[in-house]
């Protein structure tokens, strides 16, 4: 302090560090309306309060507060502007130390951020997309850790494993239980008004594709071009009116009829 003691600072004239930070309010609107840009973004003064530093246990030293002033900008409800101002004992006014906008208890806040893998939902992905799997996916692991559970030929996915060809990871028990859980959840699983219509399910359908591995007993691809499902994984206990096994009887000098397995109901609807 140049050598000038404490006694002297505390005993120097003029008001207390207090009183000044106090009577600071017009300095520290000045300051917000600079940092806003708008005079009309700082509304009225809600008080001033101390900063707990350690300089009230020493005021010989000076003092810290902050006023406050509520915020009037469009989409900022609750908020107000922090002003920051500081003082020793001497000092003909504060010191600006910041300003900062500060959300109040009633302010409304942003969602918490949410990582971008998080946030993607089935559908999102459009072409020219990325979507690379992070090394903790617990849908994948590693090849050499499971057997790959899709392959049909096993003898053939160690020679390509040996040969340094194969997959890297592959579908963890975890991964096929939730995909199968997904799929048989859809439109083309067993609770569907398609399915609950059909003439049999698709596990006795000519056009049924079962999948490889523990999933072929329950679930396969429709490769029936007239059916709504063609393409598409479809549980082995849906069905559509597309089944193989739906013919047409024929008989002498009569009309051909569906067979009682064949039928279209247009009576019946869904309340949903």
């Amino acid at each position: 302090m140049g050598g000038v003691s404490d006694s002297e600072y505390a005993a120097a004239p003029g008001p207390a560090p207090d009183e000044v930070l106090a009577a600071a309010v017009e300095q520290a609107r000045a300051a917000a309306v600079e940092v806003a840009g708008d005079a009309a973004a700082v509304g009225d003064h809600l008080g001033v309060s101390p900063e707990l530093i350690g300089l009230d246990e020493a005021p010989e030293l000076g003092a810290v507060r902050t006023h406050s002033f509520a915020a009037t900008l469009p989409g900022y409800v609750g908020w107000h502007w922090a002003v920051t101002l500081a003082v020793v004992p001497g000092d003909a006014a504060p010191t600006l130390d910041e300003v900062v906008l500060l959300p109040g208890d009633s302010a409304l806040l942003a969602p918490a951020w949410v990582p971008w893998s998080e946030r993607l939902r089935p559908g999102d992905l459009s072409v020219g997309d990325v979507l690379p799997s992070t090394e903790d996916d617990p849908r994948l692991v590693p090849a050499y850790l499971a057997d790959d559970d899709s392959a049909d030929d096993p003898a053939g996915r160690v020679v390509a494993e040996e040969l340094g060809i194969g997959r890297e990871r592959v579908l963890s028990p975890e991964g096929r239980n939730e995909a199968a859980a997904r799929w048989r959840e859809g439109d083309f699983g067993p609770r569907s008004s398609m399915a609950r219509h059909a003439p049999g399910p698709c596990a006795t359908c000519g056009f049924f594709l079962p999948l490889a591995g523990s999933l072929r007993l329950s679930l396969g691809a429709c490769s029936n071009a007239f059916a709504p499902a063609d393409g598409h994984v479809v549980a082995a206990d849906y069905g559509c009116g597309a089944h193989s096994q739906a013919s047409l009887e024929r008989t002498d000098g009569e009309p051909a009829e569906f067979t009682p397995t064949a039928r279209y109901d247009t009576a019946d609807f869904d309340v949903l």
